[in-house]
């Protein structure tokens, strides 16, 4: 989710205040994808602190998956992909909400608009004592927050909500402090002298209380449980929207001072990586890791720049073009500066495109294929077949993604997705506001983010054999 107060001029406006004044400080673009990245983090009884000599890997539990608190038994898997698919554009309009100018597209998407966008949900612990907190992790937004007590106005929420006189811990925010300062740019204080925030996102939910710091706790694979202190959170007194009663908040992972990611980055030398598992695999997890494990190298590595962009929330890449086979689109240029002109979501199901490229890769896909094109419901996606067998298989014309500096060769099931049990369709669709490299395209690869060097690198891999 992308925090705003109103949208001008196609940024977004997101206000932090100190008591009873309020104060602009951030203007960025309103960017959203399709799905939220959210990631499950288990807690165990033992702790170390957090070093930059190590690192450490967790598990990326799909909403879908039994492990996962937002998990419905009772749907298939054909429908979970329908609800994934239905989810690409209301995230994807948060991304550019000035800019989705397409009525039909709007129209379509409007009902589906919820807050659990995200395709994986994320456990973490707050406080001392930890107390352990389910959370939409997001890569398109910065801010942690979480439901606290007293609530004056929460949404109801199944799990106990966290209270800050129980942790030794929690300490507010003085609107005088550097930290409130980071987080929020300039503040005018009163005499409570309380930094405080107010995040509005673009489907109306919000969240409003006082900004913190805390200990936050990571667990790993390995068993070893990574403890943050200090970390600037926030601590949400009236909250509300289409919030799922089963999470508690937000936990942004951008790339804004306050993220995650950001406020660890010393720790973990500013490594992060993900390997996540394609849709058909059984297995249930994927894997997040952090600072030395998070290193992506070795042959087949591809490295790509980081663009900086109007806001530092966002990780923005440069497409130069897409392949289908040996017949090469460009991608079209804008007229100005090219650079940084599609945006990387781990989140994010479908990879969407502008709507002359992506009509480019449809018409030579679909001159390429042998198979019989039929239509599905709803429309979702435009390129649809009927699969010819019952083992599935199928030869599809291999897509090469250029990205400056290096190519990315997808596999079929990184540009086909089965929507029913004879029924697969192309994992791209055009949009016409902006563009954003999804997860289905990112599937089996070891993708990882450097944030000194300021790279996002892909690495072929079979990340079902991840330990």
């Amino acid at each position: 989710m992308i925090p705003i107060i109103a949208i001008y001029n196609q940024r977004l406006v997101l206000h932090f205040h100190c008591t009873h004044l309020q104060h602009i400080t951030t203007m960025a673009r309103a960017y959203e994808s399709l799905s939220v990245l959210s990631i499950v983090f288990f807690l165990t009884t033992s702790f170390s602190s957090a070093s930059s000599n190590g690192g450490f890997t967790v598990e990326l539990i799909h909403r879908d998956s039994p492990k996962s608190p937002l998990s419905t038994p009772k749907t298939t898997p054909f429908q979970h992909v329908h609800e994934a698919i239905r989810r690409s554009l209301p995230r994807a309009n948060h991304f550019f909400p000035a800019e989705a100018h397409d009525q039909s597209v709007n129209d379509a998407v409007e009902s589906q608009v919820v807050s659990v966008r995200g395709e994986y949900v994320m456990s973490y612990s707050v406080g001392t004592p930890p107390f352990e907190i389910f959370g939409i992790a997001d890569t398109g937004s910065d801010l942690i927050w979480t439901q606290c007590k007293p609530c004056e106005g929460c949404y109801n929420q199944t799990a106990p909500l966290f209270d800050p006189k129980n942790s030794r811990t929690f300490q507010k925010i003085p609107c005088s402090s550097p930290k409130c300062s980071s987080a929020v740019g300039q503040t005018t204080c009163d005499d409570s002298n309380v930094c405080k925030y107010n995040a509005r996102y673009a489907d109306s939910s919000a969240s409003n209380g006082d900004i913190a710091i805390e200990t936050l706790t990571l667990g790993s694979t390995s068993g070893r449980h990574v403890a943050f202190p200090k970390t600037v959170f926030g601590c949400g007194f009236n909250n509300k929207g289409t919030f799922n009663e089963k999470t508690s908040g937000i936990v942004g992972l951008g790339g804004g001072s306050v993220s995650l990611v950001s406020q660890i980055g010393s720790s973990i030398d500013g490594k992060f990586s993900y390997c996540l598992v394609p849709l058909s695999s059984e297995k249930n997890s994927s894997k997040l890791s952090f600072g030395q494990n998070a290193v992506v190298s070795g042959p087949g590595t591809v490295s790509t720049p980081i663009v900086d962009g109007q806001t530092s929330t966002f990780y923005l890449l440069t497409l130069e073009g897409i392949s289908v086979g040996d017949k090469r689109f460009e991608f079209p240029s804008s007229g100005g500066d090219d650079e940084g002109n599609i945006i990387i979501d781990s989140g994010t199901t479908l990879t969407l495109l502008p709507p002359d490229l992506y009509s480019n890769l449809e018409s030579e896909v679909a001159s390429q294929m042998n198979l019989e094109r039929v239509r599905i419901p709803e429309d979702l996606l435009n390129l649809c077949y009927r699969l010819p067998s019952s083992d599935n298989s199928f030869e599809a014309p291999t897509i090469t993604v250029h990205f400056k500096g290096g190519d990315v060769k997808l596999n079929t099931f990184n540009s086909f997705v089965q929507v029913s049990d004879d029924v697969v369709c192309f994992a791209f669709k055009g949009y016409p506001s902006g563009s954003i490299f999804g997860n289905i395209a990112q599937m089996n690869f070891l993708v990882g983010y450097d944030l000194k060097k300021k790279t996002v690198s892909f690495k072929p891999t079979d990340c079902t054999a991840m330990a």
